[in-house]
């Protein structure tokens, strides 16, 4: 074996991580989500790989009965033919419609068959009796730590949900209370839907959270389908489609990533918040965990990708994190967690005494004209075609860079930087 004439051949970077005084051997988690409903789920999970998961938020069934629409999801995919899921996908699902007694059973089996797995459970209340029976239930059971969901955008109650995750007093004090229940750690969900996520996070930080998990879905509306042959005159229908009707309810998946970024970002470099973040929102490659990792992220989940793709994926997200540490070196994930904070700045910060240049590698330009098509119609008017060829005019260019998010081919567009020229208008 290579192994024994070069000690460390064969070892791979560690993906353990610890999380809230946990150690997760990677950091990839179920969120609490359709994918997350049963121990069954579950124990599938965490034999494809999954480092821990969180168990469908919890109800008691015997203060309030949850009933689902159905249908409950509408896809936006990227084109009409394109990657199914590519844009996200708006679900009207609450929490768990299963009897509590059934939950706790099947938590209590995973943890059973699963001893040294991280089991998550989150829950929600509508009082205090509630919250408080809930976690003293799922630890009893079995959970590891508790999440408490502050932000499902979709109940059909308006003391549950993202309406408690926008009352910082209720934040900080469910967030007591159930900490003061239970034992084990407890994070506290936030909810998106929401101008600033700080306020709710200091909340329950001053409430006991061990920690924090964002984001939640957005509320939304995924599309309208036009059906012009409606039977029933209803040319315009929102979806999904229950019965004619449709609901403002939770979007997921690639398009809520850049918004998931930014919280994520900003809860974690403030120095008043000191607990944890486990990121989510849009999580489907390897490289989407980096960026949640490297903006304070220390913990991940997911659900759309799952939906789409399966238990399966975590192994591609597995393999692709454990390159990414080899090719920069790092022997574990905490060498790169939060490193991309300090280079998020306000804009008043930004250096302005440069700008970029474009030019045009025409070895590689084929001619399509689609820069020149931005360019001159949402930018400097600094790109022409000559011979066939794209050719910017260098002193106009201000460096915008929509010429190059617009070209189809990789690198036939590059930028350079210089000091910036002055222009008449400035």
């Amino acid at each position: 074996d290579i192994n024994e004439i070069i000690p460390g051949y064969r070892d791979e970077p560690s993906l353990q991580i610890d999380f809230c005084g946990l150690k997760f051997p990677n950091p990839f988690c179920l969120s609490s989500s359709p994918v997350s409903n049963t121990g069954d789920m579950c124990a599938r999970a965490f034999d494809a790989g999954w480092g821990g998961v969180y168990y469908k938020t919890l109800n008691l069934d015997d203060q309030f009965k949850i009933l689902h629409p159905s249908p409950r999801l509408a896809a936006v995919h990227s084109t009409p033919a394109g990657e199914r899921f590519g844009v996200g996908i708006q679900n009207v699902e609450q929490i768990s419609d299963r009897p509590l007694k059934d939950n706790l059973k099947d938590i209590e089996w995973l943890k059973k068959r699963y001893p040294s797995n991280i089991v998550g459970v989150s829950i929600m209340g509508y009082r205090d009796e509630d919250w408080e029976v809930l976690a003293r239930s799922a630890e009893l059971a079995g959970a590891d730590i508790l999440e408490l969901n502050f932000s499902c955008p979709q109940m059909v109650r308006s003391d549950a949900g993202h309406h408690v995750g926008q009352q910082f007093d209720l934040i900080e004090r469910y967030t007591r209370v159930a900490k003061n229940s239970c034992s084990i750690p407890v994070i506290a969900k936030m909810t998106p839907n929401i101008t600033d996520m700080l306020p709710a996070a200091l909340s329950a930080q001053r409430g006991g959270a061990d920690g924090i998990s964002a984001i939640n879905t957005l509320k939304s509306i995924s599309h309208i389908e036009l059906n012009y042959s409606a039977s029933d005159s209803q040319i315009y229908k929102p979806q999904p489609s229950i019965s004619g009707n449709s609901s403002i309810s939770g979007f997921s998946g690639n398009a809520g990533r850049p918004i998931a970024l930014r919280f994520v970002a900003e809860m974690a470099r403030d120095p008043r918040l000191n607990i944890p973040i486990s990121g989510m929102g849009g999580i489907y490659t390897w490289h989407d965990a980096v960026e949640f990792l490297a903006l304070g992220a220390s913990n991940l989940q997911a659900t759309t990708s799952v939906m789409r793709h399966g238990y399966g994926i975590v192994e591609d997200l597995i393999d692709g994190l454990q390159r990414h540490l080899r090719n920069i070196g790092a022997s574990s994930l905490e060498d790169m967690i939060g490193n991309s904070l300090k280079y998020i700045k306000e804009p008043s910060e930004l250096d302005m005494s440069t700008e970029s240049v474009s030019f045009i590698n025409t070895d590689k330009c084929i001619g399509c004209g689609a820069c020149v098509t931005s360019c001159s119609d949402a930018g400097a008017q600094a790109i022409r075609l000559v011979n066939g060829a794209a050719q910017v005019d260098q002193q106009l260019c201000v460096g915008c860079n929509l010429c190059e998010n617009v070209c189809p081919v990789p690198d036939a567009i590059q930028m350079s930087t210089r000091r910036r020229i002055r222009r008449p208008y400035l």
